[in-house]
């Protein structure tokens, strides 16, 4: 069990089997309302942070949500900020505020695992620009959080480190593969999450943990630092409890990187200011050609939401996406291919396991046996096999010219709507073990999500009510290409809605 005030600065959690009867999270203190208290020395960084490893010490052996969580680290940086603040200096607009790291993100001297044995243990020597930018806003970093085995995954059950359960029913999973943020955001182990989103992998956990998860436009936050998956889909994005928190996550983490050589050469986007505007005038788009196999609640609540909408003064259009039910074909080709080439550098020669053998051939085929879990062997394999002779042509080529046309569908649907509505998950949290033995059906939770990563436009999930269960459901925002502000303008009304 977690001891915040005796445990060594780094914790490593082992997989739990615990499990609690199904549970509501109570209504944590927002991100903007601990850093107006904590500005206003209502309270301090320290007090906030022992709340927040409080509740680690009281449900993590429950939920799994953290690989590692570095205590001393976060009691120091709180504690600077409470000095700082007392002697009247600006601590940057997360003063004090406990975040939590999917642990694809490297963290100077701090283990970066990917959840994967190939890398346990590993501590890199530099800080990816996400965590640089956040530390400068006057975030605390509580830990690392677990995830699928190098992001792939739609549960976090494929953690060399054992799964996490979803905090309001730890029988169930949180999604993934960013399943460790959302759940500690969901669970109050931190205020805020950050994951990484290849085909959905913020807005899904975050869908299924009832959560606010945001998928940026494609180079709007630097990758500098992030651990590859496939390099022309990732993007970082926060997890939060309110919509209006995560504009401002958004606005610290987002600008030009020269380090990222993908990042867009401008400045991050004023994104509050759209939160009060409302949705008057606004047109969104209806998908009339959805694809089927979603929950009969999870339509019903995205029907509900369209309602809301249309009530506020936003003008409902039918829009085609002929392509939409492609995108997960073309995704399970791209993303392996690419996963292929960037998880090659794993080789057990310059950092990680090495598990030695007669020749260095032997030492590679050996290294990557033991370090790498199923489900990554299995798209490493999908992925060489797209990308050989004679095939290149006919799977991986094929696969990026399904990827245009999706991507032209979807800019022709914002020539007559600003946004378009659609579930983020077409199910509710499902059993943990319930999916694990068909990969298809797994893929499948991500038929909604996917497309916006092929087109690399800007996506996110807001909450809005239960459906089996009384499980949450979530309702995907998508926007064009740099379109976060009508994005954030939409979801805050379904916020409000809701």
């Amino acid at each position: 069990m977690l001891r915040p005030r005796k445990m060594a600065d780094f914790v490593c959690h082992p997989p739990s089997v615990s499990m609690s009867s199904e549970m509501k999270t109570p209504p944590f203190p927002t991100v903007t309302e601990l850093v107006a208290e904590i500005r206003t020395r209502t309270t301090t960084a320290s007090a906030v942070l022992e709340t927040h490893l409080a509740r680690i010490e009281q449900r993590e052996k429950d939920i799994h949500a953290f690989n590692a969580v570095t205590v001393d680290n976060a009691r120091a940086t709180a504690a600077r900020i409470d000095t700082d603040i007392a002697a009247g200096k600006d601590c940057g607009p997360l003063a004090g505020v406990p975040v939590a790291l999917k642990d694809n993100m490297c963290t100077r001297g701090v283990p970066t695992t990917c959840s994967s044995r190939i890398l346990e243990g590993w501590k890199p020597p530099y800080d990816a620009t996400v965590v640089t930018r956040l530390q400068q806003a006057g975030a605390v970093i509580v830990g690392k959080t677990n995830l699928d085995e190098f992001a792939m995954g739609s549960s976090t059950e494929n953690s060399a480190f054992g799964p996490t359960h979803n905090p309001l029913d730890t029988s169930r999973v949180p999604g993934g593969s960013s399943g460790g943020s959302a759940a500690a955001v969901a669970a109050g182990f931190a205020a805020a999450g950050f994951g990484s989103d290849t085909g959905g992998s913020i807005r899904q956990p975050a869908a299924l943990c009832g959560v606010v998860g945001v998928k940026p436009t494609y180079g709007l936050v630097s990758r500098y630092g992030l651990i590859a998956f496939a390099s022309s889909l990732d993007q970082i994005g926060p997890f939060s409890r309110s919509v209006a928190d995560a504009a401002l996550l958004l606005e610290v983490i987002a600008g030009h990187d020269p380090m990222d050589s993908t990042s867009i050469p401008q400045s991050a986007p004023s994104l509050q200011g759209a939160l009060s505007q409302g949705v008057k005038g606004m047109r969104i788009g209806r998908i009339v050609d959805l694809p089927e196999g979603s929950e009969p609640e999870v339509l019903t609540r995205v029907d509900v939401a369209f309602d809301a909408l249309k009530s506020a003064g936003a003008t409902i259009v039918d829009v085609t996406l002929p392509s939409l039910s492609f995108g997960l074909t073309a995704y399970y080709l791209i993303a392996p291919a690419e996963a292929s080439s960037n998880l090659a550098r794993y080789d057990g020669v310059r950092y990680g396991l090495r598990v030695d053998a007669e020749d260095i051939n032997a030492m590679y085929g050996a290294t990557r046996a033991a370090g790498f879990g199923d489900e990554v062997k299995r798209r490493i394999m999908l992925g060489t096999y797209a990308l050989s002779a004679g095939y290149y042509d006919a799977y991986y080529g094929k696969a990026l010219k399904v990827r245009r046309v999706i991507a032209d569908d979807f800019a022709r649907a914002y020539s007559t709507c600003d946004v378009i509505l659609s579930p983020t998950s077409p199910t509710v949290a499902f059993p943990i073990g319930s999916k694990t033995n068909d990969p298809l059906t797994m893929y499948l939770c991500d038929v909604f999500t996917i497309p916006s990563n092929l087109s690399g436009d800007a996506a996110m999930s807001v909450p809005f009510g239960t459906g089996a269960h009384g499980l949450p459901v979530g309702v995907q925002v998508l926007a064009p290409a740099l379109g976060e502000h009508p994005m954030f303008r939409v979801a805050a009304e379904l916020e409000r809605a809701s």
